[in-house]
């Protein structure tokens, strides 16, 4: 089959005046909130490949081992053929051992960043050249609608514990979703991240060499290159602790000082120790998960962990 990658990925729709909204919305709440999707810059997107790369941050790593050892089972479950399909696929590294073990006829990649969406598509176009392979530059938080991809059932393929930076009740909604792309007869392969000692957590989201702390810092550097905000970067810091409580990881920017901040002329005022809030990651026992899957229109199939139990792949069936 020949080779079809996308020669021109067309950037996201209004990227900027939405991102100007979301900061001017997220900053008038209290408590302050900005959505952690917005952190996927071309530089946020690099940063985040330099944290799946990092001693501390296991998700990466035991996901990969989890994925290389089933990669086989999910093979002989779907047969050849199957259209994998890839929201929020980053550097989409994962996903080359389903395409080498899988026989897939496509594979399509979806990526807010284009620009590096494009990169990354074209990589795969040399290293897949008889693979249909797409890039689609999209918010995978939206309906999706592709129509230009072969016939065949649809794989899902959403790793990396993302479904975590969802409130439960919009993962549900997000499951939904995708279980109306996947359509009838498809399935989604998952990745969730496990509940465990919050030491391991913690360390996780406050990695040795600071890429999380830069990555959580960029934020404030794409607002001032992108919306000329006016934040002092060098006056916050980065913050991550788990909630045991609330079963999630939080990350905020800490403001070290008061100062005001102007973004299409309204102003902030920030006291020291004001935060923003950037991201939640939620933690789920198999079972909590499995609950939530059933809620958004799937029905649990298999599910495979590591031997020390820090990290989930879960294989859902569209109900």
């Amino acid at each position: 089959m020949k080779n079809t990658a996308l020669e021109k990925i067309q950037p996201y729709d209004k990227a900027t005046s939405e991102f100007c909204s979301a900061v001017l919305s997220g900053l008038r709440r209290t408590p302050r909130a900005i959505p952690p999707k917005y952190f996927y810059d071309e530089t946020g997107s690099h940063l985040f490949d330099a944290i799946c790369n990092s001693p501390e941050y296991y998700p990466t790593r035991t996901e990969l081992q989890i994925l290389g050892s089933i990669a086989p089972e999910i093979a002989e479950i779907t047969g050849p053929g199957a259209v994998i399909i890839e929201p929020g696929c980053g550097s989409a590294e994962k996903v080359r051992i389903l395409l080498d073990r899988l026989s897939p006829s496509a594979y399509v990649g979806m990526d807010i960043s284009g620009k590096y969406l494009k990169g990354v598509i074209n990589k795969l176009s040399k290293a897949y050249p008889t693979l249909t392979v797409k890039g689609l530059c999209s918010d995978f938080i939206r309906p999706v609608n592709i129509l230009d991809i072969p016939l065949g059932d649809r794989l899902i393929f959403f790793p990396g514990s993302t479904i975590g930076n969802f409130e439960p009740t919009d993962a549900v909604n997000f499951l939904k979703q995708m279980a109306r792309l996947a359509r009838s007869g498809g399935r989604l392969l998952i990745g969730v991240d496990l509940k465990k000692d919050p030491a391991v957590l913690n360390a996780a989201y406050n990695d040795s060499e600071g890429f999380t702390a830069a990555f959580n810092m960029n934020l404030l550097a794409r607002m001032n290159n992108e919306l000329d905000a006016n934040f002092r970067i060098s006056q916050f810091k980065h913050s991550a602790f788990y909630n045991e409580q609330s079963g999630r990881v939080e990350m905020h920017l800490v403001s070290q000082s008061e100062q005001v901040v102007q973004i299409d002329n309204t102003h902030f005022g920030f006291s020291r120790n004001d935060t923003i809030h950037t991201e939640n990651s939620y933690k789920y026992s198999i079972k909590e998960f499995q609950t939530l899957a059933r809620l958004g229109d799937f029905e649990p199939d298999k599910v495979w962990t590591d031997p020390d139990d820090l990290f989930s792949l879960h294989l859902l069936n569209v109900a």
